[in-house]
């Protein structure tokens, strides 16, 4: 819940239109290079970008403060919830969480309930966010581990309802999505030609492990969930993918990369039609969390070492790793307060990923356009998304305008998602969002949200 009295609510939009100047600002441009100046919105998109822009009398004005303006986060990997497990979040409280942290368009998993694994679910779930969500959406649909959908799955039926991909859980699925029977597998890498994103971990792997050290009857320490699902469940997984996708040249994207020798694999056996992410969890955290936080450290794929951290890093940097996702995966701090292994798996991430790679960054690490290219103008390419990621004429204008010379501490108190809570607390940070402007519409600023904002449904190139 939110305590924080900064934080407000708009329901009458001070930001009428999708017409807009940002004025004084330090532009961060694709080439990586920053500028002094102002930017002109015109029916969402960008319509001009100057040094000496001329004041515009009749459009509203948004006052960047010599802040840095960027293009706005597309986060390419996140589990709002919504339907069915709205107690842990909803669509209005994550797009509102999307606006506090920089985030202007999201892409959501299928795990819901119903879960997405037709074309019908997947059309109330995009009603679902026309009418409510305060950013730009999109849905993946999701494999049947008994390969019952596989006609939902085919090129037509997933262009009909503007899927962004298909989502295949190899391992840690739950229900219908648990899709670890490898001749299922193939299957859906023969069947249409979308993206297939994959949650690399083998379950046959993960099953034995969880039966050998688990004890019946025992509580295990929180840490005993990253040897049970270890890394070379999370290798075999990626293998068994890079495999499949090879053979059938179909378009692959691991999600959440967790270990060092998937990177170190796909260093040399990563083809072209192969991406893949990382959450700024396994960039930041590792085992060593579960002492501070139990099991709010859990989240699947696991936790790993400080050398994993390390090498994970070293890839992303290097281009192995191509983008940055946060598997935003709420729980309520009740259901995360229950000892191992009864704790669900996941938390929350789209309010900080930006300010911890900002900060990343000011602390040279990485560049402030590494970032910008990590978390906006790669997931705009990989999933084919036209016209977003850029501060270009002609672009949508998508924004977040940063503060990077304020810190503030990460406070559980000042979380925007309806589960209250971050595994960051405690955490000084800068590159905190002052604004967060959709097509146009300050949707918020300095601590205050309009509820009138809307995201649109994305579109995907094929």
């Amino acid at each position: 819940m939110v305590t924080d009295p900064t934080i407000a609510c708009a329901h009458v939009s001070p930001w009428p239109g999708r017409d807009l100047q940002v004025r004084d600002v330090s532009l961060l441009r694709s080439d990586g290079s920053q500028e002094p100046g102002h930017l002109l919105v015109r029916d969402g998109r960008i319509a001009a970008i100057a040094a000496d822009l001329p004041r515009q009398d009749d459009v509203p004005v948004l006052q960047g403060g010599g802040h840095l303006l960027m293009p706005g986060v597309i986060d390419p990997q996140v589990h709002f919830r919504d339907p069915g497990l709205t107690r842990k979040e909803d669509l209005i409280t994550a797009s509102r969480a999307c606006l506090r942290g920089g985030v202007t368009g999201y892409l959501e998993m299928p795990n819901t309930i119903p879960p997405t694994v037709n074309r019908a679910a997947l059309q109330a779930k995009l009603d679902r966010a026309a009418a409510v969500s305060r950013v730009h959406y999109g849905f993946f649909i999701g494999a049947c581990g008994d390969g019952s959908n596989l006609a939902d799955l085919t090129s037509e039926a997933t262009a009909s309802g503007q899927a962004c991909g298909v989502k295949m859980f190899m391992g840690t699925g739950h229900g219908v999505l648990e899709c670890s029977d490898p001749e299922v597998q193939e299957q859906v890498f023969a069947t249409g030609d979308k993206l297939i994103a994959v949650h690399a971990e083998d379950q046959q792997r993960i099953l034995a492990r969880r039966a050998a050290l688990l004890e019946p009857g025992t509580e295990p320490a929180a840490d005993c969930h990253s040897e049970i699902q270890d890394e070379q469940a999370a290798l075999l997984a990626t293998r068994r993918a890079l495999e499949l996708s090879n053979r059938h040249g179909r378009r692959l994207h691991i999600l959440h990369l967790s270990t060092g020798i998937e990177a170190e694999h796909l260093r040399t056996h990563k083809p072209p039609q192969v991406t893949t992410e990382v959450t700024p969890q396994h960039l930041l955290l590792n085992r060593s969390a579960y002492e501070r936080l139990g099991t709010r450290a859990q989240m699947n794929p696991p936790l790993r070492s400080e050398r994993d951290n390390g090498l994970l890093w070293q890839a992303l940097v290097d281009g192995v790793i191509d983008c940055i996702a946060t598997d935003h995966a709420p729980h309520t701090a009740a259901e995360k307060a229950r000892p191992y292994p009864h704790a669900p798996s996941g938390m929350p991430g789209v309010e900080t990923a930006l300010p911890l790679m900002l900060s990343q960054a000011m602390a040279g690490r990485c560049s402030l356009a590494d970032v910008s290219r990590w978390m906006s103008a790669r997931p705009a390419e990989i999933y084919g998304i036209p016209a977003k990621g850029r501060l270009e004429v002609g672009c949508d204008a998508d924004l977040v305008l940063v503060d990077l010379e304020t810190v503030r501490t990460v406070r559980d108190g000042d979380v925007v998602s309806k589960c209250g809570w971050t595994p960051f607390a405690g955490w000084e940070l800068v590159g905190w969002p002052v604004a967060t402007v959709v097509a146009g519409i300050v949707g918020f600023e300095r601590g205050r949200f309009n509820e009138d904002c809307r995201g649109s449904q994305l579109q995907f190139d094929p």
